[in-house]
């Protein structure tokens, strides 16, 4: 579901990267009140884990149309919102940068659609609610699926209103809205089962790191490194070897697109969107996770952007407690 800059007018973007980015700024708050030490590396491996797994485009059977995990829910489930969030922040900017996916001139939107609804809405109203009394592998199950659903239905319909908003006209907002939201219905579906396989494994694994749980949590089987080793070394497999078996068909946005418009890639000029294909242009060293001539490089790019996402989002978190500790010590 990456926009691209085509979607939206330099007005809408401006707008939406400064909704995101004071979505951000609170996070940033927050992590440096919890100020827990714990959650940087859980922070590298699942914004590795989610961006290898964004390689994956699922097909939605008798559709023509295919989708990938957005990984809001799942982060924030294991983060918690903030922290979560910025993660997700680390793997769409990784994407738009190094690979292409996504404009720049809708990062914007692209964190509020894939990031703050999954991060926020389903964490704080649907994850944390259910968990708070325990956690067992019905609530994890039903937690997941549900929060999945409602906030890429969110994020799809969010969708429509920037293009309205922008004055889309190849995207009459009515059939553009009846056709989204149906195939992000199913979509939003398979990616609950696969947030919940995750996180039926953490609770299994080393249930404390789940985020909100009330009660005490028991006992787990593996050490908290080992868990998060096996969560790496999946995300390994998913971005350098499974990723070569994903569906060739359209995503959700762009399979509505050329269901109404007949094509995926709607032009747009002017300068915002000159300047922007530019720094596009210098830093996708593998634009669409292929090498610049065209031919493979789905492999390397899998592994070289989950690492890249892991350095980007530690080195992140680490700066915040960094800042903090110095601002603390100018005060004393």
């Amino acid at each position: 579901m990456h926009m691209a800059d085509a979607l939206i007018v330099p007005a809408v973007a401006g707008t939406m990267y400064a909704a995101s980015t004071i979505a951000a700024g609170y996070s940033i708050k927050k992590i440096k009140e919890e100020d827990d030490l714990k959650k940087v590396p859980v922070m590298g491996v699942m914004g590795a884990f989610i961006f290898a797994t964004q390689m994956l485009n699922f097909t939605i059977p008798g559709t023509g149309s295919s989708g990938h995990l957005c990984g809001g829910m799942l982060a924030s489930a294991l983060l918690g919102p903030y922290a979560g969030f910025l993660t997700m922040i680390g793997v769409l900017l990784v994407q738009g940068l190094l690979f292409a996916d996504g404009g720049l001139l809708a990062l914007g939107c692209n964190v509020w659609n894939m990031a703050f609804y999954g991060c926020f809405v389903g964490a704080l109203l649907i994850w944390r609610p259910m968990m708070k009394k325990g956690t067992s592998r019905g609530k994890i199950a039903l937690a997941s699926v549900l929060g999945s659903v409602l906030t890429l239905q969110m994020g799809a319909f969010s969708v429509t209103l920037e293009t309205l908003i922008s004055g889309i006209t190849e995207l009459p907002f009515s059939v553009f809205v009846a056709t989204m939201q149906p195939i992000h219905l199913a979509i939003g579906f398979v990616e609950g089962l696969i947030t919940a396989a995750v996180l039926i494994f953490v609770n299994e694994a080393r249930p404390e790191m789940l985020w909100g749980v009330g009660t005490e949590a028991k006992e787990g089987k593996l050490s908290r490194g080992w868990t998060l080793g096996v969560i790496a070394v999946i995300a390994a497999f998913f971005g350098g070897v499974v990723s070569h078996f994903a569906s060739a068909y359209p995503d959700g946005l762009e399979w509505s697109m050329e269901k109404i418009a007949g094509t995926a890639e709607l032009e747009a000029s002017g300068s915002a969107y000159d300047a922007a294909a530019n720094i596009q242009n210098t830093t996708s060293l593998l634009p669409d996770y292929a090498f610049q001539s065209g031919n493979g490089g789905t492999s390397f790019s899998g592994i070289v952007g989950a690492l890249v996402v892991v350095v980007l989002v530690v080195g992140i978190s680490v700066l915040i407690r960094g800042f903090k500790k110095k601002t603390s010590t100018v005060k004393a």
